[in-house]
């Protein structure tokens, strides 16, 4: 592997007529900046790996055994009681397959050839046989959680592409999603060996309309020859940018 770290596998082939895979997280990651999507898949470059989020990754885990818990009794969570939520934990064979960040639930589109995909945490399902999608998040934080924040905007847009993605597998889907947000308390006395948490539901009505739209951008986005310009204020970018000014200027 070069000092580039250019990647061979996945990378966008204009001429190629099998379905490209392109995941929730990268069509983002074209929201944020078609710049650094372009330059990732189209030509390879990946922006630089962040550090594993290992506490959260663990809250994920133990949230997804305790709704399992009740997903195999058919009935609901005490936190779906307590937020009155008339729905339990939905009994599927393929759910660790839509579990799975390789593989997910999946669609081809066909007016991009794009095989979208994208792993949830968990769906349940109401009385009136609406899947519900849900997302489990942790933090920790003494503010009041809300979706409002600019980061959670990306939060919403995950959603959204879960409720399409089900939605094009044929299943009918609510509107209204759940993020179950787990939120670290830092005002105990000491840690014990033990990191305490407060748990709230957070319900978010969805809308999906701008999926289609988003994907047929990205789509004539990786169709062009030249590197497009990049978002006002995307940090990646602009380190790249003063950093070959600087590099420039030495030589």
């Amino acid at each position: 592997m070069n000092a580039l770290n250019i990647r061979s596998r996945n990378v966008y082939n204009p001429n190629d007529t099998l379905p490209y895979k392109l995941s929730r997280s990268r069509l983002e990651l074209f929201i944020d900046c078609p710049r650094c999507f372009y330059l990732d898949r189209r030509l390879g470059v990946d922006r630089p790996a962040g550090f594993p989020f290992t506490l959260n990754n663990a809250v994920d885990a133990l949230l997804k055994k305790e709704f399992d818990l009740h997903r195999t009794k058919n009935q609901a969570h005490p936190l779906m009681e307590q937020y009155q939520i008339d729905a339990v934990p939905y009994e599927h064979p393929d759910l660790e397959q839509w579990r799975n960040n390789f593989v997910g639930i999946q669609y081809v589109h066909k007016p991009t050839n794009f095989l979208v995909y994208g792993a949830i945490d968990d769906v349940w399902v109401d009385d009136d046989g609406k899947l519900i999608i849900v997302d489990y998040k942790a933090t920790s934080t003494d503010s009041e959680i809300t979706l409002d924040a600019e980061y959670r905007q990306g939060y919403k847009r995950q959603m959204e592409i879960y409720q399409w993605l089900f939605r094009k597998n044929g299943y009918e889907v609510s509107d209204t999603g759940y993020f179950v947000y787990a939120n670290g308390q830092k005002d105990r006395v000491a840690f014990d060996a033990r990191l305490e948490f407060t748990v709230q539901i957070i319900p978010y009505k969805g809308n999906d309309i701008w999926v289609d739209q988003a994907l047929v951008q990205a789509m004539e986005c990786l169709k062009q020859h030249n590197i497009p310009v990049a978002r006002e204020g995307c940090p990646y970018c602009m380190y790249r940018q003063s950093a070959n000014f600087f590099e420039n200027k030495k030589s």
